[in-house]
């Protein structure tokens, strides 16, 4: 019975230990169980984040906030109020061309172009009604000799120079005798005064043995004497002998070209197409007027179109500065409150007699 039991024993503990193997994955399912609830939990504990969106919705009205504050900057906008400053651009207005400038067909008519001429010509004898010319000289002999020291320097520098030169030499005889080194010394503040000596020596020894010592008062005749052009010609003509003519310079050529008179370059072609467009009693008195208003108002490099009386006339309105206040600023001579070119200008001239040149 005792060995029987053994077997029996045996039996049992076989089945014990079998029942404890399936006993092992029963109690290791546990873990598993346990990690799938630790999954939910964690799965729950992330979830607790998406709950937790009413930070989410702070942030967004806190986002949504910021532009509000930042408004505060928005409205200060300095850049923007500085901006009405640029509006007030009064200059870049003004800069516009005129309402009233006039522009020029194609195809204007000689009739029509005749006629806006004249008009020019007229506002202009009421702008310059003491327009004369800008040399001071006190016979036509000294006309004629300063309008030959003119070239290439100005009117003032010339009648700073001639006193001196008249009071050496007041006649053509006189003046035919000078030593040329003596009269090149007086003349050397006008530039190129070896030329223009040359020049005055051989006008003034023509004058004294063709002429009779008389300056002659035809075109031919002045022409014919050395250093005389006919612009030179033309000058003393109209104001030492009252014989009508134009003036063709540089200034009076500029303007025309400038109000579309004539399109010519050449003096003599641009002389004969003005002639045509006025009667000749104007010749003299037009030409002092271009230049007048050639050297106080239309500039060359930067003529001061906004203080211009015939602005609302000239057909290149706009080529200068047509700010009112900055184109007064470029004004010349009487209308610039400057002296003039004359030491002793007409009595009819509203400006100041220039100095004389300084001493050394």
């Amino acid at each position: 019975m005792a060995e029987a039991a053994g077997p029996a024993e045996e039996a049992g503990k076989q089945v014990a230990r079998t029942a404890a193997k399936r006993a092992a994955p029963a109690r290791k399912a546990a873990p598993a169980e346990k990690a799938a609830a630790a999954k939910k939990t964690a799965a729950a504990k992330s979830a607790v984040p998406a709950k937790k969106a009413v930070p989410a919705k702070k942030a967004a009205s806190a986002k949504k906030a910021a532009p509000a504050k930042k408004a505060v900057p928005a409205k200060k906008a300095a850049p923007a109020k500085k901006a009405v400053t640029g509006k007030k651009a009064a200059p870049a207005k003004k800069a516009g061309p005129s309402p009233d400038a006039v522009k020029i067909p194609r195809s204007e008519s000689h009739a029509a172009l005749v006629r806006r001429a004249r008009r020019i010509n007229d506002e202009l004898a009421e702008v310059y009604p003491y327009a004369h010319p800008e040399l001071d000289f006190e016979n036509p002999f000294e006309l004629l000799v300063a309008t030959v020291l003119s070239a290439q320097t100005t009117d003032l520098r010339v009648n700073q120079t001639t006193p001196g030169l008249f009071a050496k030499f007041p006649t053509p005889e006189d003046m035919a005798a000078a030593d040329p080194e003596e009269l090149e010394q007086i003349l050397r503040p006008t530039g190129f005064f070896r030329a223009k000596a040359r020049s005055v020596l051989g006008l003034s020894t023509a004058i004294r043995d063709n002429f009779g010592g008389e300056v002659p008062g035809r075109l031919e005749d002045l022409v014919s004497l050395p250093g005389v052009g006919r612009k030179t010609a033309n000058v003393v003509l109209g104001n030492a002998f009252g014989v009508p003519g134009i003036t063709v310079d540089t200034h009076f050529g500029r303007l025309v070209r400038r109000w579309k008179w004539t399109e010519q370059e050449d003096p003599e072609k641009v002389e004969a197409e003005i002639c045509a467009l006025f009667p000749e009693s104007d010749w003299t008195m037009l030409s002092h007027r271009v230049v007048f208003h050639g050297r106080r108002i239309c500039h060359a490099r930067k003529p001061a179109c906004g203080a211009c009386p015939i602005a609302p006339l000239c057909p290149s309105y706009g080529e200068g500065e047509t700010d009112p206040e900055k184109a007064r600023k470029l004004l010349k001579y009487e209308k610039g409150g400057q002296p003039g070119q004359r030491l002793k200008p007409p009595a009819d001239y509203p400006g100041q007699p220039a100095p004389p040149m300084a001493a050394g």
